[in-house]
């Protein structure tokens, strides 16, 4: 007897304990935004480049400091013969033979005019480096927008399963109702069957959110790098009290705030730096040089504190006839930067546009369902009552059934359709991080 009760203690724990890991975890749009933005590969590997090109700049703006250079050398000699050439003067001792020489050098050569070639150089690597500086909050803006489709469609598929989870009940008992009236011969098999065939097509209807509920929340949960076990549910009531107010109506903001026609603009301001940079080869190069050198031949010679200084002139002049080759492709390079912002543009107008066009239908639609659902369920109140009086056939019934389930259905995520058309509006017109206030994290 107590092994019984053991055994049903066991069952009960395990069973609890079950329940517990399937219990979902409830997640705000703006928590998952925030956990995507700290934890999605994308993030990271736009903040990698933006590191990479900073540090190139780095290594550019090195370029404008001096070289120093140290060397030295100590060296061997075996049966180094030397001849001084004194002035024809000679001497009648033997000139020693030194067995090992030491040299130390040490030069420093500050640029001081290459045809402006250094400035332009750092002026391309800063545009490129705040190029890659929008890219990065370009991508952020992308993530955060995945994040709110896929929040969105969780959303709907998890109310489409509670509409369907709701009209498969009063279904279920329509089957039982219509059971004993088909026993008592009030109604024909065939109305039955109907009836059956109604819960069964629910069923498969129910099957199909559960597949789509699974599928979203994995979409999710990878991409904000939670377990996949996790179930993320949607709240509905923090859902809805997300704002969706100033929507723009214009391309104006779009044009001024769009991260990836900003960073088309910076990557042209680069562009006419490289041009700048292809002409400095028509200039000569001027240097600052200066030196040191020790020089100690055993028993033969010693220099120290040998100092120079002076100036150095370098000018390539076949560069400036094969350098006029250089030039053209860089102006090339950015005519083409320059037409991809003009195609960008139009691009950006339409996708506004567009965009305008479906967060109004989204609004409109939403007033439509709510009028459809009213009519819907008048409709199948009415259908119902004939049906009970003998007036209506099951055809009728199951139809008016059906037209109120697809109006519950289509009320149910025309609101988030709404907010999902809103932040897609807010991604194209560059206003998607300030609704979350990305920029802090």
């Amino acid at each position: 007897m107590k092994i019984s009760q053991l055994m049903l203690f066991g069952v009960f724990f395990i069973g609890i304990s079950s329940l517990e890991a399937q219990e979902k975890t409830s997640l705000t749009l703006d928590e998952a935004v925030k956990m995507a933005w700290e934890k999605s590969n994308e993030v990271t590997l736009a903040n990698t480049k933006v590191n990479s090109k900073k540090y190139e700049l780095q290594s550019v703006k090195n370029n404008q400091y001096p070289d120093l250079k140290i060397s030295g050398q100590y060296q061997r000699l075996t049966k180094a013969s030397i001849d001084m050439h004194n002035g024809g003067q000679s001497s009648s001792e033997p000139m020693p033979s030194p067995d090992q020489a030491m040299l130390g050098m040490a030069n420093l050569s500050l640029p001081i005019f290459a045809g402006f070639k250094i400035q332009n150089s750092i002026n391309a690597s800063e545009s490129l480096y705040e190029a890659e500086s929008v890219n990065a909050a370009k991508t952020k803006e992308d993530v955060a927008l995945r994040v709110i489709t896929y929040y969105t469609a969780l959303y709907k598929a998890q109310k489409t399963l509670d509409v369907l989870n709701e009209n498969q009940k009063s279904a279920k008992q329509r089957v039982t109702d219509f059971t004993e009236l088909e026993k008592n011969g009030i109604i024909p098999r065939n109305d039955l069957l109907k009836a059956q065939l109604l819960v069964s097509k629910t069923q498969l209807s129910i099957d199909e959110a559960n597949n789509n509920i699974n599928n979203i929340n994995f979409y999710l949960t990878t991409l904000l790098k939670l377990e996949p076990s996790v179930k993320i549910q949607v709240n509905e009531e923090d859902f809805f009290n997300l704002k969706t107010t100033n929507a723009p109506t214009s391309d104006a903001i779009a044009l001024e705030n769009r991260k990836d026609l900003e960073a088309i603009r910076l990557q042209q301001k680069a562009s006419e730096a490289n041009v700048k940079i292809a002409k400095s080869g028509y200039y000569p190069t001027l240097s600052l040089l200066g030196g040191y050198t020790a020089l100690d031949l055993k028993d033969i010679i010693t220099v120290k504190y040998a100092m120079n200084f002076g100036i150095g002139l370098s000018y390539d002049l076949s560069g400036i006839l094969k350098n006029s080759s250089h030039v053209k492709e860089a102006e090339s390079k950015a005519l083409e930067v320059k037409n991809t912002e003009a195609i960008m543009t139009d691009r950006i107008k339409v996708e506004v546009q567009k965009s305008i066009e479906d967060y109004d239908l989204a609004i409109n639609q939403s007033v439509v369902y709510e009028e459809a659902l009213q009519q819907a369920s008048e409709n199948y109140r009415l259908v119902k009552d004939k049906f009970d009086n003998g007036l209506a056939d099951t055809n009728d019934l199951v139809e008016a059934d059906v037209e109120q389930l697809s109006a519950k259905i289509n009320t149910a995520v025309a609101k988030a359709t709404i907010i999902q058309k809103y932040y897609e509006l807010l991604s194209v017109s560059g206003q998607l991080s300030q609704s979350f206030n990305l920029s802090k994290i």
